[in-house]
């Protein structure tokens, strides 16, 4: 999960976002590439201490975004334990939960507009097979946007069906929540056309 801009200054909002992105680029990379834990871990403490620079409701808030895939970090660990692999599941979680963290730490701490522009910018390339760059940076723009609304529908609807219900509301949230936002999607699509499109 991606978290939107965190509303109150931060040191790392003063870093401009193309420098951001590239670091979490290589970062991330580097995590994907890393397959010892001890090692791994040392990555996730170091994205920890970025968080806790910025100060305690900024580390709670970015903590928040690990809790719908703590279930599949989970099955993912337990599922190696039974293999007999333990040391390749805490690798792979350690992976996971490090990239996550730090994509989101990005966006927590760049605005929008200064990440969709620097998105246009490497897509200008593009432009030459046909893709429109501002094209591209609206939709990962809208992507971004669109995560955190949508993920904080399903947590409302599966909280009201806990409310009127016995038990975990489970796949019976999923079709409200993707019906909700294939409506969103509509609206946004009418509310472009509206106003010309894209330029």
């Amino acid at each position: 999960m991606i978290a939107l801009t965190w509303p109150h200054p931060t040191p790392l909002h003063r870093l401009r976002a193309g420098p951001k992105l590239l670091v979490l680029l290589l970062f991330t990379a580097a995590v994907m590439m890393i397959d010892r834990p001890a090692v791994l871990m040392g990555g996730l403490a170091v994205t920890l201490a970025l968080y806790a620079l910025c100060g305690g409701r900024f580390l709670r808030g970015g903590l928040r975004v690990l809790r719908p895939v703590l279930p599949l970090l989970a099955v993912i660990l337990l599922w190696h334990l039974w293999l007999g692999a333990a040391q390749a599941g805490a690798v792979m979680v350690l992976r996971f939960a490090t990239a996550i963290l730090a994509a989101n730490l990005v966006t927590m701490t760049s605005r929008l507009d200064a990440l969709t522009g620097v998105l246009a910018w490497v897509a200008a390339p593009l432009r030459h097979l046909g893709l429109p760059p501002a094209t591209l940076a609206m939709a990962v723009a809208l992507m971004i946007r669109t995560v955190p609304v949508t993920a904080d529908r399903h947590a409302r609807l599966a909280d009201a069906w806990r409310a009127r219900a016995a038990g975990t509301p489970r796949w019976r949230v999923v079709t409200p929540t993707l019906l909700g936002a294939l409506d969103d999607s509509e609206r946004l699509a009418e509310a472009l056309r509206a106003r010309g499109g894209l330029s």
